[in-house]
């Protein structure tokens, strides 16, 4: 009895087994005869276009003035009278401060009397002049009698017509007329340097009335240059005095302004090795500005240096660049972002961000449509983004058909159906065009 139950019990048992491995054959058959029922995947993609593509970068940058200037006084005195507003644009030459004139203007009427006092002097230098040289005429003429005299009565001595004390002084006469043409000569040198002196006074007291007059022309401070004011430390009453170290406005040139832009030195390394080796051209000096609230600044800039060092604390170049302001947008001190095309990559592709993948290696890739229709990988290579788009410098080839929509749903070597992408983003005369057909329709069929 016993081994009868046992033979039920494992007949029973084989029975099912077998049923249950029945079952497994026709679900696996089942399933490979419905997906070669269902139709291949529907995938959407791009085909692959080589082009060159500049590489911007974005920096953070600082508006600074052109040109700055701080003025100050440069003479001593108490300020009369402020004579621009606060704040305001001032052109070149233009007064702004007025300094008390009084001991300036008694300063230039003691000049005109000093020039008129040299002048007189000069004058008294020429007559004296004169007159050394008529004296010398007179002595001259005094010497040349005596010597006659001598000459004469050198004949009368031989034969002792005259006494020897007569011819003795004769010769004294002579020798105290040449004394006195000597005298003459000397006296003539002093007047000579007389009028040198006072032809010297002259200049003096000129060059003292011209500094004066500076002096007094000083007392209106003038802008240096065009721009905009900031505010004034002096008012009427105060006190300033030449050179003084706190300035009495500064003024600023906003037009054009300056963006200085601080870029890493490794960035700039990276770059320079890019052009270096061919994989990049260099890139426009043309520079567009964000402001800070977003918008785009409507004019772009220029750059215009690039300093040769590299700021230890920072490790950053600073790049400056120029912008026309005319309207005063801009101000120093305001904080911007400044979009650079330093460089241009050739033979590079534009595909979708949605189009690119990363592996467990943390590689991108991209999955690509051949020429069966199969799905396939291929690593890419990126090099940033441009216009919302990933700049694709390796990898891809021109014709390739790179999957943009519905790779998720896809695996390698699936055969797939790939349709074109549509243009997501259509020129605004397309969306006109789109926009027009109902209502054309519409019209048709009212008619």
């Amino acid at each position: 009895m016993k081994h009868s139950t046992l033979a039920l019990v494992i007949a029973s048992v084989l029975s099912g087994a077998v049923l249950v491995g029945c079952d497994k054959n026709e679900d696996a058959a089942g399933e490979a005869a419905a997906q070669q029922q269902m139709p291949p995947a529907v995938v959407n993609v791009q085909t692959v276009t080589l082009d060159t593509v500049p590489q911007v970068q974005t920096f953070a940058g600082r508006t600074a003035a052109y040109q700055t200037a701080d003025v100050r006084p440069q003479v001593n005195g108490i300020i009369d009278e402020v004579l621009f507003r606060e704040g305001s644009n001032v052109k070149k030459d233009q007064p702004l401060y007025r300094i008390n004139t009084d001991n300036y203007a008694t300063s230039i009427t003691s000049g005109q009397a000093a020039i008129a006092q040299a002048e007189a002097n000069y004058q008294t230098a020429l007559a004296n002049n004169a007159n050394a040289k008529a004296e010398l005429v007179s002595r001259q003429a005094s010497l040349s009698q005596a010597q006659n005299d001598l000459q004469r009565l050198q004949g009368l001595v031989a034969i002792d017509a005259i006494s020897k004390q007569q011819y003795d002084q004769a010769q004294t006469a002579v020798r105290t007329a040449q004394a006195a043409v000597q005298s003459a000569n000397a006296a003539i040198g002093q007047t000579e340097a007389g009028i040198e002196s006072a032809k010297a006074g002259i200049q003096t007291a000129k060059a003292g009335l011209q500094a004066s007059t500076l002096d007094l022309n000083r007392t209106i401070v003038r802008a240096p240059l065009s721009g905009r004011t900031d505010r004034s430390s002096a008012t009427a009453g105060t006190l300033v005095s030449a050179g003084q170290p706190t300035p009495l406005v500064t003024i600023s040139r906003l037009d054009p302004i300056y963006v200085d832009i601080s870029q890493s030195s490794s960035e700039l390394l990276k770059l320079r090795q890019q052009i270096s080796a061919g994989k990049a051209q260099a890139g426009m000096n043309s520079v567009e500005l964000v402001l800070e609230d977003g918008s785009t600044y409507p004019v772009r800039g220029e750059l215009a240096l690039s300093e040769a060092k590299v700021d230890e604390s920072t490790g950053a170049v600073t790049l400056r660049a120029v912008f026309p302001n005319k309207s005063n947008i801009l101000l120093p001190g305001m904080y911007v972002s400044a979009r650079l095309t330093q460089s241009v990559i050739t033979n590079a592709a534009l595909v979708p961000q949605s189009a690119v993948m990363r592996s467990t290696k943390s590689e991108t890739q991209v999955y690509i449509v051949d020429e069966n229709n199969k799905i396939q990988v291929r690593p890419v290579t990126i090099n940033g983004t441009y216009k919302g788009q990933w700049v694709v410098t390796d990898g891809l080839k021109a014709g390739d058909k790179v999957v943009v929509i519905g790779g998720a749903k896809v695996k390698p070597e699936q055969e797939v159906i790939a349709k074109p992408l549509e243009n997501p983003n259509p020129a605004p005369a397309a969306k006109e065009a789109a926009a027009k057909k109902p209502q054309q329709a519409a019209q048709s069929a009212a008619k």
